[in-house]
């Protein structure tokens, strides 16, 4: 039996990948389980005690529990609805992609992935505050819609691998438009959904600057808006601070280890594809 050789090339630069990623979370919990003193002796130095209190003061601090609330509500609002309607305008563009409008819109779409969000900010907070949408529910709706362009690309590319004929044998069995949608292609989509819902789940709990432009009233506030209320509040206490900052983390790296089943499966399914 042949022996394999290892590749030491690759072990090495997995090994400093992996370093690279953990260092930065090894750092995290370290601060924000010290207290100052130990801080001022050595940063990168272990805890040689577990301050837990550090959590119990960032969560008071920070009206933890109400940010988590709203960053809760605007995130699966968001991705179940991007889902839902972004994988529809997706569906019907696909199908239609040799009329010129279809095509126009296609285009249309996807030259937004190309405008700078800086550029529409200051129109954005008039709109929204002339329409009254200066709110959770405005900001729900703005991110289904900023997440229309790259969802559609993505989505109109998997869509058009999946063969027309299984529609074709829908049409005859007397399925209609929206049947076929919900009972052939969007069960299809499960590998491209799951790579869509972890990116604009990601990217909806991170988001800092639409909810610092949009939001005017403290109690909507989410996560990251409290965590930069917080560093201003206590701009000198690190502790505090990383242990907010670890608070935040917390939900999607729970998410993960028990969605990654999930997440794998959908990965492969869309390779095998």
């Amino acid at each position: 039996m042949m022996r394999k050789s290892t590749n030491w090339t690759i072990t090495i630069l997995v090994a400093l990948g992996s370093l690279f990623i953990l260092f930065p979370l090894y750092m995290t919990i370290s601060i924000a389980l010290k207290n100052s003193e130990e801080m001022a002796r050595s940063i990168f130095s272990l805890p040689t005690g577990l301050h837990f209190e550090n959590f119990k003061n960032a969560i008071e601090a920070t009206n933890f529990f109400n940010a988590f609330k709203n960053s809760a509500i605007i995130t699966i609002c968001s991705v179940g609805f991007i889902l839902l309607t972004n994988s529809m305008v997706a569906y019907a563009i696909a199908r239609n992609m040799e009329k010129k409008f279809f095509k126009g819109l296609y285009f249309y779409f996807i030259s937004a992935m190309f405008i700078p969000f800086q550029i529409i900010m200051l129109p954005v907070v008039k709109v929204t505050t002339d329409l009254s949408m200066n709110n959770i529910t405005g900001l729900i709706i703005l991110y289904i819609v900023y997440g229309l362009a790259f969802n559609t690309f993505v989505y109109v590319g998997y869509i058009r691998t999946i063969p027309y004929e299984l529609e074709e044998a829908a049409t005859v069995d007397g399925a209609s438009t929206w049947g076929t949608f919900w009972k052939i292609i969007f069960p299809l989509l499960a590998p491209i959904n799951a790579t869509i819902g972890i990116l604009a789940c990601l990217s909806t709990w991170n988001d800092f600057m639409l909810p610092l432009i949009l939001l005017g009233n403290q109690d909507s506030y989410t996560l990251p808006l409290v965590q930069y209320v917080f560093q201003g509040q206590f701009s000198t206490d690190f502790n505090l601070a990383f242990a907010s900052y670890l608070l935040a983390l917390s939900p999607m790296v729970i998410i993960y280890l028990f969605a990654q089943k999930w997440i794998i499966n959908g990965i492969t399914q869309g390779a095998v594809k």
